[in-house]
């Protein structure tokens, strides 16, 4: 029989509109499809030109105006020059010709200089920096290893031992150009192309162009207007396909890049608003209505949102008032908080929504399964903003998952769960979590399947743009509140869902839109009826510690405010007043009964008795409905969750739960709140599937909350796949005393059913604090354990990883910011701007931090962190923001610098920032260990460590530990720093990997070294003696300062004349003559054809000054000393010093003279070629005879030696191995040219490209 095929596709289920209305309420009211309405996208940024994003319904542009906030995507244009023959110098270097038909009435160009990777998503990136290594690299290369490879095979196939100098040195460069090549192979890094940015103003606007064309060809690339006057935009490159349009600020001196940071926020435009005229079935929800993009995704930090870009987003939406006002914003973005009632950033988010009449959709978040795990926003000091759960559907579950099962509508496993902590809903709504549209042009994709709340408030957000689109085409009134209320008091409540997950219920317009059509005229409408609860003013009643075995009362306060309050007329505040009735659905609640309200703060009290409840959670509301007008639903409600944990009683032998066959289907959940015993400090879990053939994927979270903390503090959230073959053991940490939800929960994708036993047991370990810092100067330190649960085998270890440097800001200056950073009307944002250096001596992972404002974002006082970490030359290496746990940067040995800056509108709280410290945390080549003893006497005397002990239940042991010895300390560490890491007790494996705490170890001041040797002084050295010696010193280290010239020559000459056998006075004059600068000191591949008199002068003096040294060394002694293998001598350590000291300044005087000898030699006609060339291959072999030709006194020497002998490959060799010490663009254009000479062609395009971008004019702008 053939097999039936269904060739119906399920369309409607890949962007779903069905389940909340959205799709019979566009067929009811075809014109009430978003038209008029502006959606605002805070997000990672919205493509132009993704499908679905060109036009509206109505053929008006989708996407009308576009902001990178971050800052991510600015351009320095201060430089301001004009043309000369047509032709402007970039500040790449390279030579920009202005096309004839660009109009430039003031002749002047602002230029910048913008890196290319800088503006690409992460994965992006990765694809064009593979496709350039094919294309720019991997062929060159190829053929150049080929070539250098098979040269040298020739020349060993050719030269019979044994070699001659000359031949060895041929053979040496040979294998130097394979090493290079191989090297280089190794250490490929494309840093991306440099892009020059031209802004210019032709009499109208700003345009700016960008020379992708990396060759000065602006003719053939795009000129665009500002997007908001133009939408113009283009793509990058033709290879990357990504969307960038410009913004133009400070009268031309900033140049705003727009691009994205992800595909997430395109994602969340096209579920909101795309519009397919020919595949209506695609469209968004509000396929009418218009888009602002507004970028708060930072590409320098991934796709994190910032403070600062926060706040010009939120200044953007300010700024459009009247005809060009934003309605709506979504906003798919989010952290979690430590706590939601105060913050910066929150007040401000309530400021765009009270006084300027926005309505603000956030999603909830995707940390579920578990309780308390709203994100914010939607969580901030109101509930203004409305939150949004994720929902699948079954018509989902088909087209955009292909399950091969049709299971019931159910939330998301991962979305987040109400209440917050501060007890109110948290989740408004909930919508379909997951959609296939459109997603940006450089994924080379039309569209992708994603999931999220991200998703699930686009729906909702678009689903508003309906409803605002009706009422003002019917010019009906509304506000922020009066739409919140609407969704609630119309959402459909799914009796099969966990009310924690879908709020109110799953979204249904058509019912919204009748409900704000029948009560617009209400007198809340405007009004926002603020509830507080409780001493802490909480948002709702959430009873979570402890057993609830008592009745508690709580005092409610519910304040109006008033949409625009300011210019509201007097006479509508004097005029409001409400009649309430109060009610309850739960007989545990007590509370009044009505309660009248006029335009000031009314408080009621309310009992809530948690004590015959049963274990578990509980949710109740008090709602508030108006005498007159009953059947608009609840004008405010005060949501109550009661938890009742289970307690283990004290008597019990081993404290454990046990549940036994418990059945899980797709998606089911169970909670478990348990009151963790005061002595447990972790628990471990243990799952065993009853069903020999079936398996299934759960999903495990476990959460306690600590206040004012965030929800993250003390969890555990893992994937598990539970099979009957083995047992799955998860182990994690808990709180004592603290209630403890655990949830078990089987994905709701994994279809079938399975039967589990699970075992939660609680172990403890218990230390007298949580953490341990421990002064080294104070010696031995001892610390307590205790078991107040079972017998525990314990087995301290401590692991320090990190040393923490203190750094303190080099400068601070505080500035107002420009135009972009003023909140209407006009309050000025500042930004105090801290920089902080440091030193690397040893390639590390570093991780910079803040300890003022870190962990703080939503809930910091201050507007915005973020740093940027730049080397000594500029480049920005790494960035980071208020959470430093993400960004630990690779860094290699040399100088760096850190900028920070923070933001605020009262200059006075950044005037207390001034000074902050910044921390500096590098990881430790190797770990260090802390030696821990049994007693005190063994810690004292180094004796026998501790093994390990056995804690009985209710006994207390101490430990003790003893300081790190001093030769454990590193050599870079000094007094003021500390180190990190991590104590534990358990010697269980389990306990040992999850029951950690932090620990710090202060370094005392190290010992002082002291002269073992006493009796080595020379005791006839008078003080007068020692004067002279200390005043000839100082001479000699002023000497090698000075500029040469007759000053200096006169300093030498009185230094020579006095003390003619003291050999730092020649090394010095040696310095003065030859500066020590790369572009000084780099060799010459050409030969010159004049040199300046006084120059060839220098070169004589320094050959001179070098025999002196020369002379005064007796090289045969030297050479003999350091071929003995050890001097046993009683002043071996004090002959050992002079002789590194002569050894050392005889290699330099070799070296310079050498290097003096080559400049000569270099200049054409300078006289007998061979012999000069024979000379200086003599010096050069007399320094060899003590160091190697890359030692850092004889490197340039040796780079001039094989230039001169055209051995291009040592003198890449060389050069590579300076960069690697101390980068620089000098010695990069010097590989440029050899490599030229060589004609390695993919190198001199890496090396040249990448210079703009290593050697940047200045530091990249916040």
């Amino acid at each position: 029989m053939a097999e039936v095929l269904d060739l119906e596709f399920p369309v409607w289920g890949l962007l779903p509109k069905k389940e909340t209305g959205v799709t019979s309420f566009l067929n009811k009211y075809p014109e009430y499809d978003g038209r008029g309405i502006v959606i605002a996208i805070f997000d990672s940024g919205v493509d132009p030109g993704a499908p679905g994003l060109q036009i509206t319904s109505e053929g008006k542009p989708k996407v009308i105006d576009r902001f990178d906030c971050s800052g991510a995507g600015d351009v320095d244009t201060s430089t301001v020059v004009e043309a000369k023959d047509g032709i402007i110098q970039g500040l790449s270097g390279r030579k920009l010709r202005i096309p004839p038909t660009w109009q430039n009435p003031s002749g002047s160009y602002h230029i910048g200089i913008k890196n290319g990777f800088d503006l690409y998503p992460s994965k992006l990136k990765e694809r064009i920096e593979k496709e350039r290594k094919e294309k720019l690299w991997d062929p060159g290369h190829k053929r150049a290893l080929a070539e250098a490879t098979r040269k040298l095979q020739e020349f060993e196939a050719k030269i019979s031992s044994p070699l001659s100098n000359e031949d060895k040195l041929i053979k040496e460069d040979l294998e130097a150009q394979v090493d290079v090549l191989n090297t280089m192979e190794k250490k490929y890094f494309d840093v991306g192309p440099a892009y020059d940015c031209v802004v210019f103003h032709d009499g109208h606007m700003w345009k700016a162009c960008v020379d992708t064309s990396e060759k000065g060809d602006l003719a053939n690339c795009r000129v665009l207007g500002e997007y908001s006057k133009t939408q113009d935009f283009t793509v990058l490159t033709k290879s990357d396909q990504l969307s960038y349009s410009i913004n133009v600020y400070n009268d031309g001196n900033t140049l705003e890049i727009v691009s994205m940071c992800s595909s997430h926020g395109t994602h969340v435009a096209s579920i909101a608003a795309a519009y397919f005229p020919d595949c209506p079935e695609k469209n968004g929800a509000a396929p009418g209505a218009q888009i602002v993009s507004l970028t708060i995704g930072d590409n320098r930090l991934g796709s994190m949102e910032t403070g600062t870009a926060l706040v010009r987003a939120m200044i953007k939406i300010m700024e459009r008032s009247g005809p060009n006002k934003i309605h709506v914003i979504n906003m798919s973005y989010g952290e979690h908080a430590h706590f939601s009632s105060s913050g910066r950033i929150g007040t401000l988010m309530n400021e765009v929504i009270d006084k300027h009449g926005v309505v603000w959709v956030g999603s909830a978040g995707n940390h579920g399964p578990a309780l308390c795990t709203i994100g914010t926003p939607p969580d901030i000091s109101t509930n203004s903003i409305i939150g949004v759960g994720a929902y699948v559907s079954p018509d989902m579950m088909i087209a955009e998952y292909s399950l091969r099962q049709k299971l019931p509508g159910m939330p998301y496993t991962w979305t987040s769960r109400g209440p917050t902590i501060d007890g109110d809903f948290g989740v408004t709504v909930c919508a379909p979590g997951g959609a296939i549209t459109s997603v940006p042009n450089f994924t080379l994709r039309n569209s992708q399947l994603m999931n999220g709340t991200s998703m699930a408030a686009p729906h909702v957000c678009g689903a508003i743009a309906l409803l605002l689109s009706g009422l003002e085409k019917q010019h009906l009134k509304y506000s922020p509140y009066s739409v919140k209320r609407a969704l609630e008091n119309t959402a459909l409540y799914l009796d099969s869902i966990d009310c924690f997950a879908q709020g109110h219920g799953l979204l249904q317009v058509e019912k919204a839109f009748e409900h704000l059509t029948q009560y617009h005229s209400q007198p809340e409408r405007d009004v926002r009826l603020h509830v507080s609860c409780g001493v802490s003013n909480s948002k709702g009643i959430h009873l979570r510690g402890g057993l609830q075995d008592r009745p508690k009362d709580y005092t409610v306060n519910v304040e109006p405010f008033f949409a625009d309050a300011d210019n509201m007329d007097a006479s509508k505040k004097i005029d409001f007043g409400m009649k309430l009735v109060l009610s309850c659905n739960e007989s545990w609640v007590q509370y009044p009964s009505h309660l009248d309200l006029m335009n000031m703060a009314r408080i009621f009290t309310v009992r809530v008795d948690p004590t015959g409840l049963p274990h578990g959670v509980h949710f109740t509301s008090i709602k508030a409905f108006d005498v007159g007008c009953v059947t608009k639903g609840p004008v405010f409600q005060v949501p109550i969750t009661v938890v009742r944990p289970v307690e283990i009683p004290r008597d019990k032998f081993v404290p454990e739960l046990t549940f036994t066959d418990v059945l899980f289907k797709p998606n089911t959940i169970n909670r478990h709140f348990i009151l963790v015993p005061d002595d447990a400090t972790w628990a471990v879990l243990r799952l065993h599937c009853k069903d020999k053939d079936k398996s299934g994927r759960f999903v495990l979270h476990t959460l306690q909350l600590r206040p004012k903390m965030v929800c993250k503090t003390v969890e555990c959230h893992k994937m598990l796949n539970v099979t009957a073959q083995a047992d799955v053991v998860q182990g994690f940490s808990v709180k004592g005393g603290l209630v403890l939800e655990m949830v078990v929960a089987k994905y709701w994708a994994n279809i079938g059913e399975v039967v589990v036993d699970y075992t939660l047991a609680f172990h403890g370990v218990r230390p007298e604090g949580s953490s341990v810092t421990m002064q080294g100067a104070d010696g031995i330190m001892s610390i307590e354990l205790r078991s107040g649960l079972r017998c525990e085998e314990i087995a301290p270890v401590i692991t320090l990883k990190n040393t923490v440097q203190v750094l303190r800001p080099s400068d601070s200056k505080i500035s107002p910011l420009t135009s972009r950073d003023v909140i209407p009307p006009a309050r000025q944002i500042y930004e105090l701007q801290l920089t902080y250096n440091f030193h690397i001596a040893k390639s590390t992972d570093v991780t910079p931090m803040n300890p003022w404002l870190s962990d703080l974002l939503y809930e910091s006082e201050y507007e915005s962190q973020l740093w940027m970490l730049f080397d000594a030359n500029k480049q920005l290496i790494a960035s980071g923001d208020a959470y430093p746990c993400k960004y630990v940067v690779k860094l290699d040995k040399g100088d760096y610098v850190i900028k920070m800056h923070v933001r605020h509108e009262k200059k006075e709280l950044l005037d207390k920032l001034t000074d902050q410290p910044m921390l500096l945390s590098q990881k430790l080549p190797n770990s260090l260990s802390l030696d821990v003893y049994a007693s005190q006497t063994q810690a004292t005397t180094g004796g026998k460590k501790m093994v390990g002990a056995t804690l009985p239940p209710g006994h207390i042991l101490p430990f003790y530990i003893a300081p790190l010895a001093n030769d454990k300390i590193g050599k870079g560490i000094s007094v003021g720093q500390f180190l990190s890491g991590t104590i534990t007790y358990a010697k269980d494996e389990i306990g040992k990997k999850v029951d950690t705490y932090p620990f710090k170890y202060v370094i005392p001041e190290p010992p002082k070294r002291t002269n073992k040797s006493p009796e080595s002084k020379d005791k006839e050295k008078t003080k007068w003696d020692e004067y002279n010696e200390a005043v000839r010193d100082l001479k000699t280290s002023w000497l090698a300062k000075l500029e040469a010239g007759d000053q200096a020559t006169a300093l030498y000459e009185e230094l020579s004349t006095a003390y003619p056998d003291h050999l730092p006075a020649h090394t010095a004059m040696l310095q003065c003559l030859d500066s020590s600068e790369h572009k000084t000191n780099l060799p010459l591949l050409e030969m010159v054809e004049d040199m300046d008199s006084a120059l060839a002068k220098t070169y004589n003096k320094i050959i001179s000054v070098a025999d002196t040294v020369i002379n005064s060394v007796n090289q045969t002694v030297l050479l003999a000393y350091f071929g003995i293998k050890s001097d046993n001598r009683p002043d071996a350590a004090k002959i050992r010093s002079s002789m590194e000291r002569q050894k050392q300044a005889l290699v330099e005087a070799l070296a310079k003279k050498g290097c003096a000898l080559c400049r000569i030699y270099n200049k054409k006609e300078s006289g007998d070629g061979p012999k000069a060339l024979e000379s200086i291959d003599m010096v050069w072999r007399e320094v060899l005879k003590f160091v190697d030709a890359t030692d850092s006194k004889a490197i340039y020497f040796s780079m001039w030696h094989a230039t001169l002998n055209r051995h291009y490959g040592r003198a890449l060799k060389m050069l590579l191995k300076l960069g690697e010490d101390k980068p620089s663009k000098e010695l990069d254009e010097k590989i440029t040219e050899i490599a030229r000479k060589l004609g390695w062609t993919h190198w001199v395009y890496y090396f040249e490209s990448a210079l703009p971008v290593r050697f940047p004019p200045s530091y990249r702008p916040f």
